[in-house]
């Protein structure tokens, strides 16, 4: 019930970080990859390493701030792999500051890149899921979406916002054999969060002290979860919020 063979995942940002790490699990299950992402060097790379596990795979550059870009890589996908059964909207970015200096130019791209590129995605995406009768929507989210940070509003606004936009394509396509479920990762080392650390000095610290599991978290940590709800195994699952944080947000 966890086989994924014969189906076909788009992954956004799925040449680096959380993303490849979900690109990897959908792989190891069987299905064919595409990557999308904005850096060719790096989408090749994330290609081999896909290929390595057996897997078929390929990549397409896409600009997720720009609506025909986005619309371009979802019919790119379907054309190469024959099929589009599943959508993981990864693609994120994240500008911090204190709300009361933030420039509207970094809240655009925020949101932009965070929330609006995963509707148009999913928007586009849609017949391609319908048709196969197996659907697979998986946003990623953010523990952001729980509790707030003082440097992160547009991130925790966008983060929200996925949230939300999860549970009404839920209710929407129910009825098209399409689930939708979003991921909320904690902590985890990442180039963002590597940024982050060199920012806050005892945001390191902080993590280790406040994590029940005593451990940042890994890319390696979103294979199974995406290779779970892509599957048949998850055919009732939609609508929900999944922390993937080592209880970070529920310890206090």
């Amino acid at each position: 019930m966890f086989d994924l063979s014969g189906r076909a995942a788009l992954v956004t940002g799925g040449n680096g970080g959380i993303g490849l790490g979900f690109a990897r699990g959908l792989a190891r299950a069987g299905a064919a990859v595409m990557v999308a992402g904005r850096n060719a060097e790096k989408n090749a790379a994330a290609v081999a390493e896909l290929k390595a596990l057996g897997a078929k795979a390929d990549s397409v550059t896409v600009d997720v701030t720009d609506e025909a870009s986005i619309r371009a890589m979802v019919a790119t996908t379907a054309e190469r792999l024959g099929r589009l059964d599943i959508l993981v909207n990864n693609a994120g970015t994240n500008i911090r500051n204190r709300p009361e200096v933030y420039r509207m130019e970094d809240w655009h791209t925020v949101l932009s890149t965070n929330l609006t590129s995963g509707m148009i995605a999913a928007q586009a995406a849609h017949p391609w899921l319908k048709k196969g009768g197996v659907g697979r929507v998986i946003n990623n989210g953010s523990m952001l979406s729980i509790f707030g940070l003082p440097f992160h509003a547009a991130y925790g606004a966008s983060k929200g916002g996925v949230v939300q936009m999860t549970k009404s394509m839920a209710v929407a396509w129910a009825q098209d054999g399409i689930t939708v479920n979003v991921i909320l990762p904690g902590w985890i080392d990442t180039d963002l969060t590597r940024k982050a650390r060199q920012d806050m000095a005892t945001l390191h610290d902080d993590v280790l002290r406040r994590s029940p599991v005593k451990r940042w978290g890994t890319p390696g940590d979103f294979e199974g979860v995406a290779a779970f709800l892509a599957s048949d195994a998850a055919a009732f699952i939609t609508g929900v919020a999944i922390p993937v944080d080592g209880g970070f947000s529920v310890h206090g």
